[in-house]
């Protein structure tokens, strides 16, 4: 009787044993800072998803989100300092014009996420409306000066034809004051918020005009090469994020609250918009994939702006070898 219940106690310590395994230990974990290139916001509700459901966990990375400006996030990456940065489209291009050895790893949004917003009393419905108008942009950098001047492109106009005003990321405040006639920002942002605040407006979205790369995963030649093991981890978790966030909207915005400090302060209504408005600009028959057509043609728009001076080599500027 001895023996058999010394057999059962081995018998449980070993399955004690295998069951601590099953998991990986919190100190085993690959600590990575993701920065982010903006404030805590409801529209990051696929990473936060991908951390508080475990995929990060589970595929053995911890997760620590910056919210710096995503140039930083590039040079970080580029130097080898960190892993991955989210960062749009443009920024890809423009770094490896400066020898900046990055990748696109995996695509987030699969439309590019920029609107030219004015109020309805203008008249502004197509993209020809905006010549000798007053434009409010955060500055001439970054997805909303590129989608602008796609926009303009696609008009057969250019800068010279508009007249452009740096708000930093005040749109929402200056439309609404009257103190510019059109604004430019995200699509599943500044038009929610002014309509929330019962302004008539009329959108025009970028991506209905032109198809660009846009907000995505940035990797380094340096981690690709030593460790793709690591970067295929990080994007099928990150790909599993957006999957949770498209199938549960409701449970992900609960879950968010941890992540966005004010977000049960602010209208829950607008915040579940923006966040159903995102959705629909990350929906891919499959998620995180990059499609060729867009990065050709932001190359040509970064051309025809002058920022970039010749064509880079889009086979090493983005893969699809990592995307589930």
């Amino acid at each position: 009787m001895l023996k058999k219940i010394t057999l059962l106690a081995l018998i449980l310590v070993f399955s004690l044993s295998a069951c601590g395994t099953a998991q990986p230990k919190e100190d085993a974990l690959t600590k990575i800072r993701l920065p982010l290139g903006y404030i805590a916001n409801i529209q990051f509700a696929p990473l936060y998803a991908a951390v508080e459901m475990g995929y990060f966990k589970e595929a053995g990375m911890e997760v620590e989100f910056d919210y710096s400006f995503e140039t930083d996030g590039v040079k970080l990456v580029g130097a080898g300092e960190l892993p991955f940065a989210v960062v749009s489209g443009e920024q890809v291009l423009l770094a490896r014009a400066q020898g900046i050895p990055v990748t696109y790893v995996a695509a987030w949004y699969q439309r590019f996420p920029i609107s030219v917003v004015s109020k309805s009393e203008l008249g502004i419905k197509t993209p020809q409306d905006l010549k000798g108008k007053r434009i409010g942009l955060p500055g001439l950098f970054g997805a909303n000066y590129i989608g602008l001047r796609a926009l303009l492109f696609s008009a057969g106009l250019t800068e010279a034809d508009v007249q452009l005003e740096s708000v930093g990321f005040n749109q929402v405040e200056v439309l609404a004051a009257d103190q510019q006639e059109v604004v430019v920002g995200y699509a599943a942002n500044e038009p929610i918020q002014l309509q929330a605040q019962g302004f008539d407006v009329n959108e025009l979205r970028v991506a209905d005009y032109a198809k660009l790369a846009a907000n995505g995963v940035l990797a380094s030649e340096k981690i690709i090469a030593e460790d793709p093991e690591l970067v295929r981890a990080f994007v099928a978790a990150f790909v599993k994020g957006l999957e949770y966030v498209i199938a549960h909207p409701e449970e992900t915005y609960k879950l968010s609250a941890k992540h966005v400090p004010n977000l049960a302060d602010l209208d829950a209504t607008v915040q579940k918009q923006i966040l159903a408005t995102s959705a629909e600009l990350w929906k891919a028959e499959r998620l995180g994939y990059s499609d060729p057509l867009a990065w050709e043609n932001m190359q040509d728009i970064l051309l025809e702006m002058g920022l970039l001076t010749e064509k880079q080599d889009l086979g090493k500027a983005f893969t699809n070898e990592f995307v589930p």
